[in-house]
């Protein structure tokens, strides 16, 4: 199974979300609703989901986005993954988050109140060592001219230790998914290995 953990303000109905339910299907893709603006609220949730997944269905592949891939860093180290997809992922948010504080409005239109106590939380949960430990083959997925992260920081973190694909251009919402989807789509059902069939419409 793939789960999919969307960004700041995001949903589990986004659009990269969507893609990637209609490129793998029949392969199942969860995409949990969280709140990435609530770090010990979100860890815990994500937990839960992960650890609910692996025990139904064995280890998942986790694809995160922005805030989802900061997740992801972290949550691969808590519950068993087969691989972790970082897309344009957020390296350090308690840093990056402190120009965007005060109201915000999620996609579904619910608005809340980003505080420096929130942000801060986020430092429980970044890595001292990116590369240290990974317990999952980890890939980056990066556009160059991401606006939000410094993705060529991103890659040098990571390029002793990860599979890292950066493409030229872009933006932060990755424009480049089409181009990695047979990527992932070996990393959620090797060559070889018995696929599910899609039920017969009527």
């Amino acid at each position: 199974m793939l789960v999919y953990l969307h960004g700041l303000n995001s949903s589990g109905r986004s659009d990269k979300a969507n893609r990637l339910r209609e490129a793998l299907a029949p392969l199942p893709v969860l995409a949990p609703d969280y709140a990435p603006h609530q770090p010990h609220q979100a860890v815990a949730q994500l937990t839960q989901v992960l650890e609910e997944v692996a025990a139904d269905s064995g280890p998942p592949v986790l694809v995160g986005s922005s805030m989802g891939g900061f997740y992801g860093r972290w949550l691969i180290t808590r519950v068993p993954c087969a691989h972790l997809f970082m897309i344009n992922p957020a390296l350090r948010p308690w840093a990056q988050l402190r120009g965007h504080l005060g109201e915000q409005v999620t996609a579904a239109g619910e608005r809340y109140l980003l505080t420096r106590e929130l942000v801060e939380q986020t430092r429980d949960y970044t890595p001292a060592r990116p590369c240290a430990d990974l317990p999952a083959p980890t890939t980056l997925l990066l556009d160059l001219d991401d606006e939000i992260i410094d993705t060529r920081a991103a890659a040098a973190l990571y390029r002793g230790c990860a599979r890292v694909l950066a493409f030229p251009g872009g933006d932060h919402a990755f424009q480049h998914l089409d181009e990695v989807l047979d990527v992932i789509r070996e990393a959620v059902a090797p060559a070889g290995v018995e696929q599910p069939v899609a039920a017969a419409r009527t």
